[in-house]
């Protein structure tokens, strides 16, 4: 016969789901309903003041034939893949060396996760003050050292402005990413390099055999966040470029988040505008697909 709960186990259970209130209500509210709201409207055509009229279709349609928009896709992983083959290999190398008997290494530890903790506003802000066309630091530096006759504009041609986000990013996420590759190294039990050393192993023989495959899931989970959070990127663009030159440097939120808001274009239009955004998830969910059933299939083999 089964036994009623008690009236201290009922109270526990409320308890409980008293608990997970908020975070329910919270994900209903700033994540189901807008999911829901973008997936109504895609199929509309609508400013969000006269009445919608349905489409159907017809906004994935121009969709796939708005070259601006592929543009900007293109961008977003030139982008992605340009920066993350300089952000996780310097990422994994400062980590290494400050997982090391280093002097003051808590220090640069704190120094180098700081950017962090910035704001891409604020980043985007410090970083259009320093390559300013006229009285930027960069330029007034160049001068001083006397390897510039005439200002840089270098917002004005796209691998200028593209390299100065990429080097704006790296700045900003490397430090993360360094505190994920320290996890794991800090993880690495010792004696396997003890071993290695009785063997007459070279320090980078041990990197590359014990180090790197020792780091496997931590690697495979900073590669995709990394890159996820690369093709994501949104508010540094709109700060530092705003997609100059001449929508050049244009990413895929970007481009998104312009359509909704109507930010250089006549009107805003919600319908096509979402049709924009699910495009975009879907990429984002094949390129997480993919990559994790690739590291996953390599991860069988060892």
């Amino acid at each position: 016969m089964r036994r009623s709960p008690s009236k201290l186990e009922r109270t526990s259970e409320v308890q409980a789901y008293l608990m997970l209130l908020p975070s329910f209500l919270g994900t209903a509210v700033f994540v189901v309903y807008p999911i829901l709201w973008v997936i109504r409207w895609c199929l509309f055509k609508y400013d969000g003041t006269f009445t919608a009229m349905f489409v159907g279709a017809g906004n994935f349609v121009a969709a796939f034939r708005d070259m601006d928009f592929w543009r900007s896709v293109l961008n977003t992983f030139i982008f992605a893949f340009g920066k993350l083959s300089i952000e996780l290999p310097l990422a994994l190398v400062i980590a290494v060396i400050l997982n090391s008997k280093l002097r003051a290494r808590n220090a640069y530890r704190v120094i180098f996760f700081l950017p962090a903790v910035i704001s891409d506003a604020v980043i985007g802000v410090v970083f259009a003050f320093i390559f300013a066309s006229y009285n930027g630091v960069a330029n007034n530096l160049l001068r001083s050292v006397g390897l510039l006759q005439r200002p840089i504009s270098w917002f004005s041609d796209q691998w200028l402005a593209m390299g100065i986000l990429g080097v704006a990013s790296i700045w900003q996420n490397f430090g993360i990413n360094m505190i994920f590759f320290l996890t794991g190294l800090q993880s690495i039990p010792q004696e396997l390099y003890e071993c290695a050393e009785l063997d007459g192993a070279p320090k980078r023989s041990q990197f590359f055999h014990i180090t790197i495959p020792m780091l496997g899931p931590v690697l495979q989970v900073v590669i995709m966040l990394a890159t996820l959070g690369s093709l994501r990127i949104t508010e540094l663009v709109l700060v530092l470029t705003g997609g100059r030159p001449a929508g050049t440097t244009e990413v895929m939120m970007t481009y998104v988040y312009k359509r909704f808001f109507a930010l250089y274009y006549a009107a805003s239009n919600y319908g096509y505008a979402s049709s924009l955004g699910i495009i975009a998830s879907v990429i984002l969910g094949v390129m997480t697909f993919f990559f994790l059933r690739y590291t996953n299939k390599r991860a069988s083999l060892y």
